[in-house]
């Protein structure tokens, strides 16, 4: 049925098959969209957000998308910037999963501003001595620059591309397409750091505030350092699905060595930045404010072996296993520590939002936790429908690995 709209010399499964599997997470979408529905019809108040916690399932679904989004942009980067024409092969999947990412998390933004109605008032009236407004200037614009991106491998499609100016319009984007990586990687760059600043001003919560370098708390550099030490990771994870899913070999195992080299040594990078600065902070910061550090582990969950879980099993058995050679090379430890990795920056983000705002800043304060309502959680998990759809899309019906004819012939 839709054969004459698959690319050349490459093989998909029948269009019925391709049905049901879209019509599956098309399924999941539906509940996605039910939720937020709810929430947009009858307000915040049908979720478990309250005054303690404004920031929830939302927030921390936002960064940790956004998060390991960065592939997107680091390896566009290393691409154009660089000049490392090793990871050419995989750059056109790349920016599909970061257009995922960047339009996730735009869609969940529009959720958790609660009257999505008046979000363009973030544009036309913002409060410019808000990280937030930088924050979600730089989002928009390079979830544009990312459709800017995605739009030339769209015009390849086996039949737009036989129209010539379809055709020249997408050859003369390809030649510039260095220039938005390197706006992008700008962008991207500065609101990874400003979502971190956010957490790290926010001096009446000593577990998320740091001392600053200049003008910039020190989580501002960490979550730049964790973004791109995680992004490739992500990338690589998603390659291997998509792979497992189609059986088909669809990037040279060299492609995917390179990215975990780069990873593990920047995660070994961001461990030893991390752990000197929670070394500071537990020492010299929380003193200063007049708690201790066990203070900020005092019961479940938020006990110290969440700390250790996202140091400790989430970061260094990963980065050990991406530094060296036999790790890396081995599939059966190199998906292992591509999960441990993206489970770690999940878990970064989410005790600098919900952990934070957990802990008691006054005397007369409780300890309250915070467990997200069937709303945030369909809504929180809507991407991986949205993206399974849009990859599923895009392999079929666009030329994004075009190492896979001669992979599979």
């Amino acid at each position: 049925m839709d054969s004459a709209l698959i690319p050349e010399g490459v093989k998909r499964c029948s269009f019925g098959k391709f049905a049901l599997w879209i019509g599956f997470w098309s399924l999941l979408m539906l509940w996605a969209l039910a939720g937020a529905g709810v929430c947009w019809l009858k307000g915040l108040n049908q979720t478990n957000l309250n005054d303690y916690f404004g920031f929830g399932a939302w927030i921390t679904a936002d960064l940790a998308i956004i998060a390991l989004g960065a592939g997107a942009f680091f390896t566009g980067f290393m691409r154009y910037i660089l000049g490392i024409e090793d990871f050419k092969p995989i750059i056109n999947f790349v920016v599909i999963i970061g257009f995922i990412c960047y339009s996730s998390a735009l869609a969940i933004l529009a959720l958790d501003i609660g009257q999505p109605l008046r979000g363009w008032h973030i544009f036309w009236h913002a409060n410019v001595h808000s990280m937030l407004t930088e924050v979600a200037f730089c989002i928009s614009a390079y979830f544009m620059v990312l459709t800017i991106e995605y739009i030339p491998l769209v015009l390849e499609n086996r039949q737009l591309d036989k129209i010539p100016l379809v055709h020249h319009f997408s050859h003369n984007l390809h030649h510039i397409m260095a220039v938005f990586a390197a706006t992008g990687a700008f962008l991207s760059f500065f609101h990874q750091g400003s979502l971190g600043g956010v957490a790290g001003v926010l001096f009446g919560r000593p577990f998320a505030f740091r001392q600053h370098f200049a003008i910039w708390p020190t989580t501002f550099f960490l979550f730049i350092f964790s973004a791109i030490a995680c992004g490739p990771c992500f990338t690589i994870l998603v390659t291997r699905i998509t792979e497992l899913i189609t059986r088909k070999k669809l990037v040279k195992q060299n492609v995917i060595v390179k990215l975990a080299k780069v990873s593990g040594w920047l995660l070994v990078g961001y461990l030893l930045v991390k752990t000197l600065d929670t070394v500071y902070w537990a020492m010299v910061t929380l003193p200063n404010m007049g708690v201790s550090f066990m203070d900020m582990y005092p019961e479940s969950p938020f006990t110290i072996w969440i700390l250790i879980a996202e140091l400790g099993f989430c970061g260094v058995i990963p980065a050990i296993i991406l530094i060296t050679e036999k790790g890396r090379n081995n599939n059966l430890l190199l998906i292992p520590a591509a999960i441990l990795t993206c489970i770690g920056i999940c878990l970064n983000r989410y005790v600098m939002t919900v952990q934070a705002l957990a802990l008691p800043v006054m005397p007369f304060d409780n300890f309250v936790n915070y467990i997200p309502n069937w709303a945030e959680w369909v809504t929180s998990l809507a991407p991986f429908a949205y993206g399974a759809i849009l990859i599923s899309l895009s392999y079929r019906y666009l030329p994004v690995f075009p190492q896979e004819k001669e992979l599979n012939p």
